[in-house]
């Protein structure tokens, strides 16, 4: 049968799918061509490949780990994925996968990376590379700053296989016995609170501090020198699924308060004692000593990954020379928002009354977070007029200027209530520490919806104005962090819109309250209805092309997965809508399929900055509808997380909204287009076409912003 006749791929056949896992490790595999990339500045190519290493342990920790519990329990481990496949055929195909990208990522470091530091002057060298009159320095700084660190725990008779931690570099020190009996074991662990990469005193290089550890390791063992030194590392699983958190007990309600920091508190511990999913070990590490080690570890002979290049490359992440600028990429400074630039930076009322003339899209980090955000928050915290602030806390940076607005608000007499999200995957403990900070202050926090994670992005003040009592709102797609604010793609609403600030409020008294609120007039609220409502605008679009109008999807998100949401994709495709979608990490809707998915294009943009921002547009018959918010379209988001996308209204914000998605989809140099294969192919500018990668498009409209701004300041008044 020719393909012309084929039957139709049915929409919920496991054909119709890309496998999740499978698909997240494509979006590693597209940061990892970013590092092989000899266009880009050479240290942001060691970035990308220090965060291809960070992207792999948290894929262990969170998905290889679930993959193997599934695997475990005997009822789970017949389950199949969206695409088929058991637990068991996932992990050797997340293996396999995972396998060809560290040989890659291997070679690209001893072959690419490590001889271009070499010849821009900051060569990484191997101990036995190193000058002598260097390794004098090294020795004397071993001696001084990392030996009285050093806990050598042994393994024999009296002293058990000791606990290793999670990520952590470690030594294998073989050490000779008097009898002649078979070496003695003795675990090193490699301090973390010391610079992995130690500079030698002439400025002329570095040198692995584990490398520096091991060779001088007879001044830790003077009388029985080291025959053998081997390098490990394991990674345990996230097996405290702080997600959802199942045990809450149902008497809850009658729990003194804080007793779900008590329990999260409890599970980070739990954490760090989970089951051990990796051994990474050097490449020159005996068969034998793995093999023992693996057993200690109860790991199966597959789980161990041996290397011949340095172990946790993850680290090339914090490689670091600030006198190179150029080997880095231009310096991007945000813009402040053209309508915020003029603005008195000391009266919170000029600000305030900018808001009321009409709603304030921001874009960053092109434009400033600082000038915007930041400022709105400050302001509301000393502004005589505003009487409450409220505000999301999902993550924030270590030392908040928005806490510390937060708190200076409650002491200025102001009704301040947070709601600090203390469940965010590896963030726990530092939003217990700022939650417990914010009461001590006077504010009032809130630790999250029992059994949701909340993940909205929403900020509120209320003002006392002659008129009366008016709200003003700030919704986003990002969280209130200064730090990530500058590397992360976001986009966020100023506005006080009555119905859209009276939902918020409506939002945060649902959170605080713990009272379920039904009647949303404007925004989308996960769990409760936003499923429902993306689903009827899909089919929306699909009625308006049976009918001949104008009809059409575009979607920009983080992640798609949700089954239903894809079979209502689908169909709307094969009704004749046409759908443009940029998801950045995993997507399991398989785009460009014949009699499924023909008129479907996703693609993926990767480059400096994470693009994390979630937009949604639906032509509606010409009448476009324009949203944004925290939520992608997974499952989670719909079903299992408090989660707000709000409508854009503003003529001017769905003008700048629609540039924004243009720009994402003719971008011909960063963006990858996603094949019915589920495999990635970078777009390149043909011979005659000028470059056009998003992030610097952005970027020039920003300086063009700046530039147009100083021309009108220089002009007379």
């Amino acid at each position: 049968m020719s393909d012309d006749t084929a039957e139709p791929i049915p929409v919920d056949a496991p054909e119709a799918y890309v496998n999740r896992e499978l698909s997240w490790l494509q979006f590693s595999r597209r940061v990892l061509a970013l590092a092989e990339d000899e266009s880009l500045p050479l240290l942001e190519r060691v970035r990308f490949a220090g965060i291809v290493g960070m992207l792999h342990d948290e894929f262990f920790m969170k998905r290889m780990s679930g993959l193997k519990r599934q695997i475990a329990n005997r009822k789970s481990s017949k389950k199949r994925s969206l695409d088929g496949r058991t637990p068991g055929q996932e992990l050797d195909a997340c293996r396999e996968q995972i396998l060809r990208q560290l040989d890659v990522l291997s070679r690209l470091f001893r072959e690419g990376l490590r001889p271009a530091l070499a010849e821009a002057g900051l060569p990484i060298f191997d101990y036995d590379e190193v000058p002598e009159p260097q390794k004098i320095h090294l020795r004397e700084y071993f001696r001084r700053s990392v030996l009285p660190i050093l806990t050598p725990l042994a393994v024999d008779a009296e002293h058990p296989f000791p606990f290793i931690s999670n990520l952590g570099l470690n030594l294998a020190v073989m050490l000779p016995q008097e009898s002649g009996e078979a070496h003695r074991f003795v675990r090193i662990k490699v301090p973390g609170n010391r610079p992995r990469w130690v500079a030698l005193a002439d400025g002329s290089g570095y040198c692995p501090l584990e490398q520096v550890i091991a060779a001088n390791l007879d001044l830790l063992f003077p009388t029985d020198p080291p025959s053998a030194i081997h390098e490990f590392r394991v990674t345990r699983g996230a097996e405290a699924d702080v997600e959802r958190v199942e045990d809450f007990n149902e008497d809850s309600a009658l729990r003194a308060p804080g007793s779900i920091v008590e329990q999260v508190t409890g599970e980070l511990k739990a954490r760090r004692f989970a089951g051990v999913v990796r051994l990474q070990v050097g490449a020159g590490m005996p068969r034998k000593l793995r093999t023992w080690l693996a057993a200690q570890l109860e790991l199966d002979h597959r789980d161990v990954y041996p290397t011949a290049e340095l172990l946790r490359l993850s680290d090339l992440g914090d490689f670091e020379d600030d006198s190179r600028d150029e080997l880095r990429f231009p310096a991007h400074r945000p813009v402040t928002h053209p309508r915020l630039r003029g603005l008195d930076p000391g009266s919170s009322s000029d600000l305030f009354d900018e808001i009321a003339r009409g709603d304030i899209l921001l874009h960053h980090p092109y434009h400033s977070f600082d000038t915007s955000v930041l400022w709105f928050l400050e302001a509301a915290a000393v502004d005589p007029a505003v009487l409450a602030i409220k505000v999301t806390i999902y993550r924030t940076s270590r030392d908040s200027p928005i806490v510390r607005a937060l708190a200076e608000a409650a002491r200025r007499g102001k009704q301040v209530a947070v709601l600090v999200e203390i469940t965010a995957r590896f963030d726990e403990a530092p939003n217990i520490a700022w939650g417990r900070y914010l009461e001590k202050e006077g504010v009032h926090v809130s630790y999250g919806v029992e059994r949701l994670k909340t993940h909205v992005k929403l900020a509120l003040a209320v003002r006392d104005e002659p008129t009366g009592v008016r709200r003003y709102a700030h919704v986003g797609t990002g969280n209130y962090h200064t730090g990530t604010a500058r590397l992360y793609e976001d986009l966020g609403i100023l506005t006080c819109e009555p119905r859209l600030c009276e939902d918020v409020a409506a939002v945060f008294n649902e959170l605080t309250g713990a009272t379920p609120y039904r009647d949303y007039s404007r925004m989308l609220v996960a769990p409760h209805a936003m499923r429902a409502q993306f689903v009827e605008l899909i089919r929306r679009e699909a009625e308006h092309a049976e009918a001949g109008r104008p009809a059409g999807i575009r979607g920009k998100m983080n992640q798609l997965h949700d089954p239903e949401i894809i079979r209502e994709l689908y169909r709307a495709a094969r009704r004749g809508v046409p759908i443009a979608l940029g998801v950045r990490g995993l997507c399991c809707l398989r785009p460009g399929v014949p009699g499924l998915s023909e008129n479907i294009r996703v693609y993926s943009i990767v480059g400096r900055f994470l693009e994390h921002s979630r937009i949604y547009h639906f032509v509606n018959g010409g009448d476009d509808a324009y949203y944004l918010g925290s939520a992608d379209w997974m499952k989670r988001n719909l079903d299992r997380r408090f989660e707000t996308v709000v409508p854009v209204d503003d003529p001017e914000a769905r003008e700048e909204l629609a540039r924004i998605l243009e720009t994402y989809e003719t971008d011909n140099a960063s963006a990858w287009d996603c094949g019915p294969d589920g495999e990635y192919v970078l777009r390149r500018p043909a011979s005659d076409e000028p470059r056009r990668a998003a992030q610097e498009v952005f970027i020039r409209r920003a300086r063009e912003e700046r530039r147009r701004a100083r021309r009108r300041e220089e002009v007379p008044g």
